[in-house]
């Protein structure tokens, strides 16, 4: 891993030095932009519009616009003033329950690990944390900002999770178009609850994958080999309009279903072969043609029927203006 800060970890006057490392990483596949003609990226130029030159970066600076076209301009010495002495430590200022934190303020998780003959103060305030159930709220600086943070015990290891600042966080009044309190309907909040009761089920995070990853890498991998890539049109769904039936058909398609048993013995031999659903289906459009097959194709006591995704019909300007 590579080491992402290095300093110490302080509460009251014990010092823990530690070397910090992400404990994540960001797998987003990177697409660059392209020119068509000719298939070359494209670079970013750094150009000031009225020099009309492109800039080197040691040429380059930060201001901060105070007012629209006026700025004031920062040497990175003056910066580095503001950070240089609070990069070095973590100041643990208090220790609380984790619970009392609110998910919406973590941002970003790292892993601690002692550095030089840090060994015995960091397994001290390991086990210490550990046995207390509390976990530390301190302040770190990374990368010139300057953060709040929870250390917590992970493992056999330290984690530091940077968290949000109070006014960085916006509250949930200012959400437009939030429903008003009111009264729930009885069977519908039962109906609710029984539903999230069957779905309900320990955290196993390897169960989940990035769909989205993988079907891109497939199309990367078919486009390489030179090989034609499709995928049909996602089925859309129609609006929900009764919550009661909507609740009812997804409680019963998380419910076990039993297998089936098979014909009784005691119900003896039929005196006529019963007609398959299937020879049903074609014998329906033979008598009555192309009107019977949406009959057909929506029986499924059979199984599962292959559905082919239609093309998508191009809709031309004067059609969209008729429509609307």
């Amino acid at each position: 891993m590579h080491t992402v800060w290095k300093g110490a970890i302080s509460f009251g006057l014990v010092h823990v030095p530690v070397k910090m490392f992400s404990a994540t990483e960001d797998k987003d596949i990177s697409l660059r932009y392209i020119h068509r003609e000719c298939g070359s990226p494209l670079s970013y130029v750094r150009k000031c519009p009225v020099c009309d030159k492109e800039v080197a970066w040691e040429e380059i600076g930060k201001g901060y616009e105070y007012e629209k076209g006026k700025f004031v301009v920062f040497d990175k010495e003056e910066l580095d003033q503001l950070t240089e002495e609070s990069s070095k430590s973590i100041t643990i200022l208090d220790f609380v329950d984790l619970t009392e934190i609110d998910p919406i303020y973590f941002q970003k998780t790292y892993y601690l690990s002692p550095d030089q003959a840090g060994a015995g103060a960091y397994r001290l305030l390991m086990e210490a944390m550990r046995q207390t159930g509390k976990i530390g709220i301190a302040k770190i600086s990374i990368r010139s900002k300057s953060s709040l943070a929870a250390i917590r015990v992970l493992e056999e290891c330290l984690a530091i999770e940077t968290i949000f600042y109070p006014d960085e966080v916006r509250p949930a009044s200012q959400v437009p178009n939030l429903p008003e309190a009111g009264i729930v309907n009885d069977r519908e909040l039962d109906m609710a609850k029984l539903l999230i009761s069957q779905l309900s089920t320990p955290f196993e995070p390897a169960k989940y994958t990035d769909d989205y990853r993988q079907r891109m890498l497939d199309l990367i991998s078919h486009k390489v080999s030179g090989e034609e890539f499709h995928i049909a049109p996602a089925r859309q769904e129609s609006n929900v309009i009764d919550l009661m039936a909507a609740l009812q058909a997804s409680i019963e398609a998380v419910q076990h279903v039993p297998s089936d048993p098979g014909p009784s013995k005691a119900a003896g031999k039929p005196k006529t072969k019963p007609q398959t659903a299937a020879a049903g289906a074609k014998k329906t459009s033979k008598a009555k043609g192309p009107a019977a097959e949406p009959a057909a194709q929506g029986n499924t006591a059979t199984g599962p029927i292959p559905v082919i995704a239609p093309k998508p019909k191009r809709r031309t300007a004067k059609s969209k203006e008729t429509s609307s």
